[in-house]
């Protein structure tokens, strides 16, 4: 018989303590982003988005078919998203924060739902005759997505939120001749006050 030898296990050797630091403020960073609220919401895009939306509904009052009025609407809210990423962006570099951390992500995500469900209906609508109806429904579900969105913002985005689906199941109930004043009162107004607010209160 061979006799027997005392093997000793190798040890695993313990991380680098670096490592375990950087481990360790990565995990908080990560804590902190989940817990607090979504803060690069720029005020300032905000006003740009509303004088945008002002001069849209003087240009779209001029138009004389309704497919003219779309359009011009069509083409605000598409340079309404260009201005809205960039100043955002602008804004969390300027703090030093990810866009696309888990706050600003939930924040895209909960916004996008009622966007694509407004351009669906829209095209209902239009196919239907009911387009009387479009500026009321995309303010309420414009409204909703920055409502739900809002919940990972500062205080002041749901409550506009609020307001604009207020305003819209106002307009939903209002002669369609009143419509234009409820786009230009919500997509500009609204945008003008409660960009204003977060300049103000939460840094530009």
């Amino acid at each position: 018989m061979e006799p027997f030898r005392l093997v000793s296990q190798a040890k695993n050797e313990p991380p680098a303590l670096h490592d375990r630091a950087m481990d360790n403020l990565r995990y908080i960073r990560e804590t902190m982003e989940r817990a607090t609220a979504f803060t690069g919401i720029s005020g300032r895009g905000e006003m740009a988005i509303g004088v945008t939306a002002l001069l849209a509904s003087v240009a779209a009052a001029r138009q004389a078919t309704f497919n003219a009025w779309l359009a011009v609407w069509l083409a605000e809210g598409l340079i309404s998203l260009l201005i809205a990423g960039w100043s955002m962006d602008r804004k969390a570099r300027a703090v030093q924060m990810p866009l696309v951390s888990g706050p600003g992500r939930k924040a895209v995500f909960s916004l996008s739902p009622p966007i694509i469900a407004g351009g669906l209906l829209t095209i209902v609508l239009v196919r239907a005759g009911l387009t009387s109806a479009i500026p009321g429904v995309w303010l309420l579900l414009y409204g909703t997505g920055v409502i739900t969105g809002g919940m990972f913002s500062v205080r002041a985005v749901p409550a506009m939120g609020l307001c604009f689906m207020s305003l819209g199941a106002v307009a939903l109930f209002s002669p369609p001749a009143f419509a234009n004043w409820f786009m230009a009162a919500g997509f500009g107004g609204l945008h003008l006050l409660f960009g204003a607010i977060i300049v103000r209160k939460y840094g530009g």
